[in-house]
C-alpha cells in the first residue's frame, strides 16, 4: 500500500473499521480486475461491459442504493463511497473511474423521483452490471449554463417529442438508459424537466469523441430527431427538474473533489518511487533540497484538501448542503491535483512524457476534472453568489 494513502486511511478521524473493511474490499478488486487490464482498455476506448458484472458481484455497484432494487445501504454512508473512489483513482486512469461509476450521478434521479415502474425497470439492471445508465445534461451551445439548455420535449399525448442533442456525454456510446435533461416549458429553470430514454429509440442517434485524455470512458455526441418517449418515462413532475439537478451537482463535484486529491496522490507517489531510486550527479534524485522541498509542498495541499473534503462530506450527511463550499471544494481538489501532476513531471522529467507511466496519464486528464460538473469559473462565481458576496 502507498505510504500516503496509508496516511490518509490511518489519520482521518471519519473512517471507521467498516470503511477500511470497505477498502480492502475494493482494493483487492483493482488488483485483480482492472490493474492487469487497464493499458489494453485505454487502447480500446472503453472497458468491458463484463467488468460492470463484476463490479456489481462485490457491490460496487450497488453501494448506497435501495436494497429493495439490488442496492446496498445497510451500514453505508457517504464515506463509503468517498473510499470507492479513492481506491480505484490508485489505477491512475480517470476513465476508469467515469465509465464504471456513472451510474453513481445518473442514476439518483430515478430512484429519487422516478415512478415505482420505472425504477423496478431500470434500476436493478443498472446495479446488477446488465445494463448501463448515463447522464445527458450538457448541450454543444450551453456548457455549464444548465437553465439555458435547449433540447426541447413537447407532449403529444402518451408521448413527449425530443428534438435536440447533448454532448460530452460519459458512456454515451456504451448506455443502455438515458436520463436526458429536456426543456418541457419556457425559459429558464422552471421549465426544465427529465426523460429516460433507450438506446434504439427511433431518431435517437449517438457519435462517438476522440479526447485527450480519459481514453477508456467512451464519450459521446447524442442526437434527438423527433423522438418518441412515453409519457410514463417522464421522471419527477414536468418542470421541476432543476433542484434535484443542481443537488445532484453537489454530490458530484464533492466526488470529483475526492478523487482529484486521490490522483494526485498517486503522482505523489510514483516521484517519490521514482525520486528514490533516480542518481543525478552522483546522489539520488530526493537528495536534492529543491526536490524534497516539492514533495512536502504536494502533501501539504493533499492533506489540506482531504480534510477539507472529509469536513464537507460530514456536513452533507447531517443534512447540510453548502453549495458555495462544495464549489470552492471542487476549485481546491482539482487545483491540487493540477499542481501534483506537474510538479510530479517535473521531477520525472522526460520519463513522465512515455505512455506507461501513471503521471502521463493523469496529467492528460486534469482538464477534465476542472470542467466536468462545473468549470472553474462558473464554481467561483456560484460561491460568490451562495455566500453572499454578491
Amino acid at each position: 500500500m502507498p505510504k500516503i494513502f496509508d496516511q490518509w486511511r490511518t489519520r482521518s478521524p471519519c473512517y471507521n473499521d467498516s470503511h477500511h473493511e470497505w477498502a480492502d474490499t475494493v482494493r483487492r478488486f483493482v488488483e485483480r480486475e482492472i490493474n492487469p487490464h487497464i493499458d489494453s482498455w485505454e487502447r480500446a476506448g472503453m472497458v468491458p461491459r463484463e467488468l460492470h458484472r463484476k463490479a456489481a458481484a462485490v457491490g460496487l455497484l450497488g453501494l448506497g442504493f435501495p436494497e429493495e432494487y439490488g442496492g446496498i445501504s445497510d451500514g453505508v454512508d457517504r464515506f463509503h463511497g468517498l473510499v470507492t473512489g479513492v481506491e480505484l483513482a490508485q489505477v491512475g486512469a480517470g476513465g476508469l473511474l467515469a465509465s464504471l461509476m456513472i451510474h453513481g450521478v445518473a442514476l439518483p434521479p430515478v430512484v429519487a423521483a422516478g415512478s415505482p415502474a420505472l425504477k423496478q425497470r431500470g434500476v436493478p439492471a443498472v446495479l446488477a452490471g446488465e445494463k448501463i445508465i448515463a447522464l445527458g445534461v450538457t448541450e454543444p451551445s450551453g456548457g455549464s449554463d444548465v437553465a439555458a439548455l435547449r433540447t426541447r420535449a413537447e407532449r403529444r399525448g402518451d408521448c413527449y417529442i425530443v428534438n435536440g442533442s447533448k454532448t460530452f456525454i460519459t458512456s454515451g456510446m456504451r448506455a443502455d438508459y438515458y436520463v436526458v435533461a429536456v426543456r418541457t416549458g419556457g425559459p429558464g429553470a422552471r421549465g426544465i424537466s427529465l426523460l429516460l430514454l433507450e438506446k434504439g429509440m427511433k431518431g435517437f442517434t449517438q457519435t462517438p469523441l476522440e479526447k485527450m485524455g480519459w481514453h477508456c470512458s467512451d464519450t459521446a455526441t447524442l442526437y434527438f430527431e423527433d423522438v418518441e418517449v412515453p409519457v410514463e418515462n417522464l421522471i419527477g413532475e414536468e418542470g421541476g427538474a432543476f433542484r434535484g439537478l443542481m443537488a445532484n451537482f453537489n454530490g458530484e463535484r464533492v466526488g470529483i473533489a475526492s478523487s482529484s486529491n486521490a490522483f494526485a496522490m498517486v503522482c505523489l507517489e510514483e516521484a517519490l518511487e521514482w525520486a528514490r531510486e533516480r542518481e543525478t550527479f552522483g546522489t539520488r534524485l530526493n537528495q536534492n533540497q529543491a526536490i524534497r522541498h516539492k514533495f512536502s509542498e504536494m502533501s501539504r495541499q493533499i492533506f489540506a484538501t482531504q480534510a477539507w473534503v472529509d469536513r464537507a462530506c460530514e456536513s452533507v450527511m447531517r443534512g447540510r448542503d453548502d453549495a458555495g463550499e462544495i464549489a470552492l471544494l471542487k476549485i481546491q481538489g482539482t487545483r491540487t491535483l493540477e499542481y501534483c501532476a506537474r510538479e510530479s513531471a517535473q521531477i520525472l522529467g522526460g520519463a513522465s512524457y512515455l505512455r506507461g507511466c501513471k503521471i502521463e496519464r493523469i496529467y492528460r486528464e486534469v482538464r477534465p476534472n476542472v470542467i466536468a460538473g462545473g468549470a472553474e469559473e462558473i464554481m467561483l462565481d456560484l460561491a460568490a453568489k451562495q455566500l453572499g458576496y454578491v
